[in-house]
């Protein structure tokens, strides 16, 4: 309960909460549960809450501990096939007097009856609101059966060092492995040998915008914890990678030892540093809501209050702004968000093209997409839930490609 309260009251990410709340839990085997089961309880929230709503004589609040705790006990009765008995015997010494009857009550109550949970699942309201009037009813229901299930595994790797792995392809330098595929049990995991790294398909196609490097030097900023760095290093430019984050740049650097790539790495933020010398091209996977990743951080779609959504928005546009004065003339910048906020990707960007008359949109092409993707009539990329769903989907993002004059 103190992970799901991390989340939703104090709006923390799950996987920064997991490590405080699970610290006493000695097993491997017993944190991936507890966070599997507040992941599901995230992606079901909405019906859950219906369920409790019926079978109560009136609304709990909902920061009530009675709740939390029956969100908990029926994820894992409905959703992780775990016996009812065995489901509210774990959920039970979380609440004490009044709440623990309550508690019993109603989940005997919901049991008794039968009670399923639909599928696909809801999306939270306010999301729902948000995108209907952005995208659509028919992006809603897609984004609803995404949700549903986590989604499958991407691999990235170098030119003509593709693993030895049994999945599909669906562009170059890319392998999908079925949906929960264990990343430590696939071979190079952990030996320091690996030539791969996790990387979701729509993730990797900023970088791919970039074409070869040839030599040309990039920057990559906000680089960790480093995908799309490797990516730019492995075509062949001589990058510098930038981020405010110690920590998530080493993990970058441990990346690129054990991937052989090379890289300059700069600990810096963004709004206060400056390069020697304008670059040839600049890749800015900013900071957003990340809605767009919402298939595997179910969190992200209670974290994206609209204050939080200005905030970002804001942000990136000042940190485009600024970015783009370090191009050179004929230089390349790639601005792209996984966020399907219209104020984070569209709106942005029409900001940079209307604020200067030295940026122009260099179109993105249909040929340098994979297959079942395409750019708009603007000349940007938008993926939207739904895309590439008989192939298991992918992220949404948003991605737009600026030249300087």
């Amino acid at each position: 309960m103190q992970l799901l309260d991390a989340v939703l009251r104090k709006g923390l990410p799950l996987e920064a909460a997991l490590a405080g709340a699970t610290r006493d839990l000695d097993r491997p085997d017993d944190r991936a549960f507890v966070h599997a089961m507040v992941a599901e309880t995230l992606r079901c929230l909405t019906d859950l809450d219906a369920l409790i709503d019926e079978a109560t004589a009136k609304p709990l609040p909902m920061d009530a501990k009675a709740r939390f705790a029956l969100r908990l006990a029926l994820v894992q009765a409905l959703r992780l096939e775990t016996p009812p008995h065995a489901a509210i015997a774990t959920i039970l010494p979380l609440v004490d007097g009044g709440p623990r009857r309550l508690v019993h009550g109603v989940f005997g109550a919901l049991m008794r009856r039968e009670a399923r949970l639909p599928d696909p699942p809801s999306l939270p309201v306010a999301t729902t609101l948000r995108w209907r009037e952005a995208w659509g009813d028919g992006v809603v229901s897609a984004a609803e059966r995404a949700i549903a299930s986590p989604p499958p595994l991407d691999i990235s790797f170098p030119p003509g060092s593709p693993p030895d792995f049994e999945g599909t392809s669906l562009a170059a330098g890319h392998i999908r492995l079925p949906a929960g595929t264990a990343v430590t049990g696939l071979s190079g995991f952990g030996d320091g040998l690996a030539q791969w790294w996790v990387q979701d398909l729509a993730a990797s196609i900023p970088a791919r915008l970039l074409g070869a490097g040839d030599g040309r030097k990039a920057l990559d900023l906000c680089a960790a914890p480093g995908g799309k760095t490797m990516q730019l290093a492995a075509s062949g430019f001589r990058v510098t990678a930038i981020d405010v984050s110690k920590s998530r740049l080493a993990r970058l650097a441990e990346n690129f030892a054990r991937t052989g790539l090379e890289a300059e790495i700069v600990i810096a933020d963004v709004m206060k540093w400056s390069p020697p010398e304008a670059v040839d091209a600049i890749l800015l996977d900013a900071p957003c809501s990340a809605t767009g990743i919402f298939r595997r951080h179910p969190d992200v779609l209670y974290r994206a209050r609209p204050k939080v959504i200005a905030e970002m928005a804001a942000l990136q546009t000042a940190m485009l702004a600024r970015a783009f004065d370090w191009l050179r003339r004929g230089g390349f910048l790639i601005y792209s968000v996984c966020s399907l906020e219209p104020a984070e990707g569209e709106a942005v960007a029409a900001r940079l093209t209307e604020s200067r008359e030295d940026c122009r949109i260099d179109p993105i092409r249909a040929g340098e997409l994979p297959a079942g993707l395409a750019p708009s009539g603007e000349g940007w990329l938008r993926i939207l839930p739904g895309t590439l769903e008989p192939e298991g989907g992918c992220d949404s993002f948003f991605v737009a490609r600026f030249e300087r004059a």
